[in-house]
């Protein structure tokens, strides 16, 4: 009879390691699969702005001597910018870091095209242009924005595997924390700003 009583013992034991386990590994993908999704978001709209910038620059073209450099390196970075393809179930600190750079080249050139742009009275008055302006401005929200919901759910996905029982769970399981984007180096640091 001790032997049943036991057994029995071990079975509910067993039960309710099964059960935890289970609400853990579904709650695991769940989270993963709305950080993904989060992710997603934010490849939405670093695209959207790519999808812009082919017409930014022609319509910039048509000022008759504006600076080809500066076109040329907006135009190479948006290259740049659109070959990279990151996975989002293997997203790492490294290539996160690696994707926030090309993107930042991207911004960077785009800072200075429409900073040249402003010594072109013809271009500024442009209506096209002054459009294209607008959604690149808003653009650049909503990158800020996806990305700031990305780190939301990075960090409950996070969460999850680090709170005890889910470490425990979540190392059986194989689900390990993500990443998140974070400020690129020297961004706390105010600009200087020049007028000479």
């Amino acid at each position: 009879m001790k032997s049943i009583g036991t057994l029995g013992i071990i079975a509910a034991i067993l039960a309710v390691l099964l059960i935890a386990g289970c609400g853990s590994y579904n709650g695991f993908v769940d989270a993963e699969e709305e950080m993904e999704q989060s992710w997603a978001n934010v490849e939405t709209q670093y695209q959207r702005r790519a999808d812009l910038i082919p017409n930014l620059v022609n319509t910039v073209k048509g000022a008759a001597d504006f600076e080809r450099g500066t076109l040329e390196a907006v135009t190479n970075a948006r290259a740049r910018a659109t070959s990279i393809n990151i996975d989002a179930s293997d997203l790492t600190p490294e290539k996160i870091e690696q994707f926030q750079q090309i993107q930042g080249e991207l911004s960077s050139g785009l800072g200075r095209l429409l900073a040249t742009a402003e010594s072109y009275p013809q271009l500024k008055s442009n209506a096209q242009f002054q459009e294209l302006q607008a959604q690149l401005e808003g653009t650049e929200n909503r990158i800020a924005v996806a990305r700031d919901r990305f780190n939301e759910e990075a960090t409950e996905f996070n969460k999850k595997v680090r709170r005890f029982p889910g470490t425990v769970f979540a190392s059986v399981f194989g689900f390990s924390e993500k990443p998140q984007f974070e400020a690129q180096a020297g961004a706390s640091n105010a600009p200087d700003v020049n007028f000479d």
